[in-house]
């Protein structure tokens, strides 16, 4: 189905955009109005948008559509099983081959050619292991109210922190085993409550409709990443990285949020008023936004 920008004409505050620096930049202001001279920006960038989990590119719509307009190449990739990939998630049995859409995109890149590579929620991890892989690749690793792994603890280390702070209400999310023996990893599939109530909770009536229609069961594979070793200090750890605090997300609170950047500093912290976590439906300007200044200041 052709997906149409849809806003929403709740009655809401404005979101406001704060900007802050951490370890080695200089604190900017966004540019919340983007124009590109003639349909081309005056730094165009290749900007890769990873999806979180049960998603896929799709989610990215609003967000993409901004960043193009204002001349930005943007690759939107689903990940396997997810979006219109057409594998159901017994076929995905690590997080390496759910990620592996992600790592043969960046592989296919020319040499020399760089990308600013942003990962929502799950996608956060998703995008650390391909850090790992490509650190040369990647111009910087941005982080939009998503998982961060650090450099000293398997990759399931900021999951399970999640988890263990009892800070989500699952509400009617499923998770299921997918085989007797247990090798498959655990499916889940958020419900319609759960996303109303606290992932899409400042989102127009029609990006629920929208969410809901076009979410497949995916993962979190904990058990997989605990057994992984951690993403090194000479690769992962060289990657320069962004994070957008979303402050009104009620999935991945504003305090696990810090609690992920004071755990793994980040050069640069972005944060958005008014964005909850599904920012790509609910702030997409203020989103691209950001997206669009990281993009012109990391080389």
């Amino acid at each position: 189905m052709p997906l149409q920008n849809v806003e929403s004409s709740a009655s809401t505050p404005a979101p406001r955009l704060q900007i802050h620096s951490d370890k080695h930049t200089r604190s900017t202001e966004p540019h919340v109005h983007m124009e590109a001279p003639a349909g081309k920006a005056a730094c165009s960038k290749h900007i890769v948008l990873v999806h979180g989990a049960c998603a896929g590119g799709w989610s990215w719509y609003k967000v993409a559509t901004r960043l193009r307009s204002a001349g930005h190449r943007v690759s939107t990739p689903d990940l396997a099983a997810s979006g219109v990939d057409p594998r159901p998630l017994r076929e995905v049995p690590t997080f390496h081959d759910y990620t592996k859409p992600l790592l043969d995109l960046l592989e296919s890149l020319p040499a020399g050619e760089t990308v600013v590579l942003v990962g929502h929620s799950l996608g956060g991890v998703n995008i650390a292991l391909a850090a790992e892989m490509f650190p040369e690749k990647v111009a910087a690793a941005v982080f939009v109210t998503a998982f961060m792994p650090d450099s000293s603890s398997p990759p399931s280390y900021v999951l399970e922190k999640f988890v263990e702070g009892r800070t989500l209400d699952w509400m009617d999310t499923e998770f299921k085993p997918q085989d007797p023996e247990g090798k498959l990893p655990i499916s889940m599939l958020f419900g319609p409550l759960v996303i109303q109530a606290n992932f899409c909770q400042l989102c127009s009536p029609e990006d629920l409709t929208l969410g809901g229609s076009l979410m497949r069961v995916g993962s979190m594979f904990v058990d997989d990443l605990r057994l992984q070793q951690p993403y090194t200090h000479a690769r992962y750890g060289s990657v320069r990285k962004v994070f957008i605090v979303c402050k009104d997300d009620r999935a991945i609170v504003e305090s696990f949020q810090r609690w992920m950047i004071e755990n793994y500093p980040v050069d640069e912290v972005m944060e958005i008023d008014g964005a909850d976590h599904l920012a790509l439906f609910s702030t997409p300007a203020e989103l691209a936004s950001c997206l669009a200044d990281i993009a012109e200041k990391y080389d």
